[in-house]
């Protein structure tokens, strides 16, 4: 009796990672590895621990090393509930191309709107990564460099080669990047400069839902927060963040007393409300700027990204 075509002979295959897979996510190199096959099968294989690195089971968030081996199963590529998901939107990919902050032979930054995911999955067709790779069909090579929350507008940059992602993500762990964000925060913050270290646990609830609380059994989180406007009821603030924990501002000033305001997760439920009324709809965070030196014959890069209209109008209405 006739098997159905895999593509792979039936038999799962041990790929090795070469150096140019270094640091890239598990759920990234399988996509590569595994052409036509959606995001939403991927990680399915990842959550049922059909792949395996280096015999062991890894979740999506794994990074590859060059020299680790992957077991990839074999996958049929032609079944009918598993054909390939239908291209984002062209509205989307317009609205992304439109808001393109700095561009060269490296990286693109974009300034991300806030309600768009960075990539697809956990329900969701598709997010930044695969919109733009469908308005470039001529980058062979687009990867994120960095993730931001759903929820959180601002600059994302995205490498088109892999050198470029390689470095930038050494530049990130040997804390060479700089980011600042803008976050608006119930309350009177009352120093002027103040370093936030606190540890970070990062858990999955029941659902689904990824949360973060404070506790001893987390990873340093360290911001860097300063005010420097003042309205009836929140603070305007800059944040510059010295590492890339989820959530990790919102943690830190919600548990400091000053939660986000617009944060559904760990936010202040009446300052919500009443800041609703003065037409703030979602969360006020918004990364304003990068940057980095490429310590080659590249220059720096430091590109920052206005706040979108509906942040602008309510700083405008707060300051009336």
């Amino acid at each position: 009796m006739n098997q159905p075509s895999t593509g792979y002979e039936g038999r799962a295959r041990i790929v090795e990672a070469g150096e140019e897979d270094d640091d890239q996510r598990i759920d990234n190199f399988l996509v590569r590895h595994l052409k036509g096959v959606p995001r939403t099968h991927i990680y399915r294989l990842l959550r049922t621990g059909q792949v395996r690195v280096n015999g062991g089971r890894i979740k999506a968030q794994y990074r590859v090393r060059a020299g680790d081996k992957v077991r990839i199963p074999p996958v049929r590529q032609a079944e009918p509930a598993e054909s390939a998901p239908a291209p984002p939107p062209q509205r989307a990919r317009r609205e992304l191309e439109g808001r393109i902050l700095f561009e060269d032979d490296r990286v693109v930054v974009l300034n991300k709107p806030a309600g768009m995911a960075v990539h697809g999955g956990s329900g969701l067709s598709f997010g930044v990564i695969e919109a733009m790779r469908s308005a470039r069909p001529d980058a062979p090579f687009l990867e994120l460099a960095h993730r931001l929350d759903r929820e959180t507008s601002g600059v994302l940059v995205l490498c088109k080669k892999r050198s470029a992602l390689r470095r930038l993500h050494e530049l990130l762990r040997e804390g060479q990047v700089e980011k600042r964000y803008l976050a608006l925060v119930a309350g009177s913050w009352s120093e002027r400069r103040e370093e936030i270290r606190l540890t970070l646990r990062k858990q999955q609830l029941h659902g689904g839902e990824r949360m973060v609380d404070v506790s001893e059994q987390g990873k340093e989180a360290v911001s860097l927060f300063r005010p420097i406007q003042y309205f009836r009821g929140a603070t305007l603030m800059e944040v510059d963040i010295k590492t890339g924990r989820t959530h990790q501002i919102r943690v830190q000033a919600a548990h400091l007393g000053h939660p986000l305001l617009g944060d559904d997760k760990y936010g202040d439920r009446d300052a919500n409300r009443a800041f609703r009324k003065l037409g703030l709809k979602r969360l006020f965070l918004h990364a304003a700027s990068i940057g980095f030196e490429w310590q080659d014959n590249h220059n720096r890069v430091d590109v920052n990204a206005p706040l979108d209209h509906d942040l602008r109008a309510v700083l405008e209405r707060l300051e009336r």
